[in-house]
């Protein structure tokens, strides 16, 4: 096999990047516009979730690290809130994020604002915590970061196109790979019989976290139909990423299919920005021709090249040793050295470990929190977005991902004792926090907080078509049990904690 010093071969593989060079162009600008929906997303609800009247304040976390690490917080917690924790701040990151977003999807100075925005969505993701835990979120940090290496480093939008590093290319295709296929691979690992039996799709689209009105029609299908349409879904999550590395139109079909499954995740429920952000990983797997046919006209030459052919044979190098160690560490492979580096890529996650819904929950179990003053007369408090009305529509929400309602659903799969934010967020109801009380629809005590609240878990299933007709609701549910005992800023509250008091 030629060598890397082999002129031929070298040329070769350029002109095979080349090929892809528009793909590429359109990938940075879409996850311009990505950066920019999870930045704005994000602005409108920081201050509930980190600031200092928040949920989890970001000041009194950033305080205990420095206590415990010293010098070393920084490393430990990347993030420029060390520079300024205030709310003012955290605002200030989300904003600026958005517009560095922005810039990248038009073009200018797209270099500088990749940078920009991956340390800012960083230090976000770092002092946010299990608000900003999901896997899209890691997803966008891996995706920012190797963008920054296919990013020209020229400052208009105005010019050629850049021939992207082939070597960074791989990497790109090799991140896809890795989302997709391990999609569909720690389902099969589990064991979960839901998803050997293929029936976990019977129970998916009510038990995921925010459905949106067409979950409620896919639901009431056939299980032959569900069982279906879990083989359609294996088959594309195990078999098209081999085809990433297969030449056209083999690369185009595996765009096409992961496009298709992503469409249809959009269309029954509400991900964020994961959806978007898989399809623009899929641009890249077109070549020109392809492009050159959809917009019927010739496009621009590519003649600039970006980074220099070793930085980027190094960094992909690095990247991929990263991704090996990430798998072995699925594998539970306890080397001393999977562990340091798997723990560092944990605090730095440029690379990172996929897999949706290896489980399937096979019931829907909604936590309602009711507040009272005289612990006898109880009021519900609703939520935006997540179950609570029964006549409310599931809602279309995605790429806004409000992260505290997708908590509540994590929080009713375990015991509130192993969910410390859950209290502080009641302890923030007792103290009527504005930006708190901001992250929902409705706060039932206007005037003054409550004295005393309480958690119930209900059942909540989708009703039948037969019962919507009857009722005009989309759920029907049915008490289940206390989920914490009250709780009052008064002092611990012990009258009310069975569930026959509820």
């Amino acid at each position: 096999m030629p060598g890397l010093g082999n002129q031929d071969w070298w040329q070769s593989v350029e002109a095979a990047a080349a090929n892809y060079s528009i793909g590429v162009w359109l990938f940075l600008r879409a996850l311009g516009v990505i950066y920019a929906l999870a930045f704005l997303s994000l602005a409108v609800q920081i201050k509930g979730l980190a600031g200092r009247e928040g949920i989890l304040p970001a000041r009194e976390f950033l305080q205990r690290t420095r206590e415990a690490y010293g010098k070393r917080s920084f490393f430990e917690v990347p993030t420029l809130c060390w520079l300024n924790h205030t709310d003012n701040f955290l605002k200030f990151l989300c904003w600026a994020g958005a517009l560095l977003g922005a810039l990248v999807a038009f073009g200018v100075a797209q270099l500088p604002a990749l940078i920009l925005a991956w340390l800012f969505y960083l230090s976000l993701f770092s002092v946010a915590r299990l608000f900003l835990g999901y896997q899209w979120d890691s997803l966008l940090l891996e995706a920012g970061f190797v963008a920054i290496f296919l990013a020209p480093w020229r400052l208009s939008p105005a010019g050629p196109i850049d021939i992207p590093p082939w070597s960074i290319l791989v990497v790109l295709y090799w991140l896809l790979f890795r989302l997709v296929f391990l999609s569909g691979f720690v389902k099969l690992r589990s064991g979960d019989q839901t998803w050997k039996q293929l029936t976990a799709l019977t129970w998916h689209y009510v038990t995921q976290p925010l459905p949106t009105p067409p979950a409620w029609f896919a639901h009431q299908l056939s299980k032959a139909f569900h069982k279906f349409s879990a083989i359609v879904m294996f088959a594309i999550e195990l078999g098209a990423p081999f085809l990433i590395f297969a030449p056209p139109p083999f690369r185009h079909l595996a765009a096409l299919l992961i496009v298709i499954l992503m469409l249809l995740i959009m269309f029954t429920g509400n991900y964020a920005f994961f959806n978007p952000l898989t399809i623009a990983l899929c641009l890249p797997l077109l070549d020109n021709a392809f492009y050159a046919s959809v917009f019927n006209q010739p496009l621009r030459a590519t003649t600039a090249t970006a980074w220099p052919p070793l930085v980027s044979i190094a960094v992909a190098a690095l990247l991929i040793t990263f991704t090996v160690i990430r798998l072995l560490r699925l594998f539970h492979l306890d080397a001393r050295i999977v562990q340091t580096i798997g723990n560092f890529l944990d605090t730095w996650p440029v690379v990172n470990h996929y897999g949706l819904f290896s489980i399937m929950t096979t019931s829907r179990l909604e936590i309602v929190i009711e507040g009272s003053r005289d612990g006898k007369t109880w009021l519900p408090y609703e939520f935006k977005f997540k179950p609570g009305d029964l006549k409310r529509a599931p809602p279309w929400v995605a790429p806004h991902q409000p992260r505290l309602d997708w908590q509540m659903w994590f929080a009713a799969l375990s015991d509130y004792r192993l969910n410390s934010w859950f209290i502080g967020f009641l302890i923030r109801l007792l103290q009527g926090s504005a930006p708190v009380l901001a992250l929902l629809k409705n706060n039932p005590f206007p005037n003054s907080p409550p004295i005393y609240v309480r958690a119930i878990v209900y059942d909540y299933r989708f009703t039948t078509r037969a019962e919507r007709r009857a009722s005009g609701a989309w759920w029907t549910r049915e008490k289940r049990w206390l989920y914490c005992p009250v709780y009052s800023l008064r002092g611990p509250e012990t009258e009310l904690t069975s569930f026959d008091d509820v």
